[in-house]
């Protein structure tokens, strides 16, 4: 079980680390016109476990912040990842 949580802790900081590089990318991209990261994918990768780092992302580079599926989707999504993380601790833990 150790090993299970190290390496769903490795998963979440990389995860994380890529969306948050994600955002960085795309921002960097819409100042250069430049073809752009598709929005489903930013909000994929938030959806597997970088919602953290795409609220990062969105606050840091000030990308995103006036869609709602952006403002308050990944908030919601980070709500939700944790409800389901306290079920499984208290569930299993």
């Amino acid at each position: 079980m150790k090993n299970f949580i190290l390496y769903l802790i490795l998963y979440l900081i990389i995860i994380n680390f890529v969306t948050f590089f994600l955002f960085w990318k795309d921002k960097r991209r819409s100042k250069r016109d430049a073809w752009r990261i598709p929005e489903k994918t930013l909000l994929i990768f938030s959806v597997v476990g970088g919602s953290v780092g795409g609220i990062m992302g969105m606050k840091v580079f000030h990308h995103k912040t006036k869609h709602l599926q952006f403002s308050l989707g990944l908030p919601v999504i980070l709500l939700f990842q944790v409800g389901i993380a306290a079920v499984a601790f208290f569930k299993f833990g």
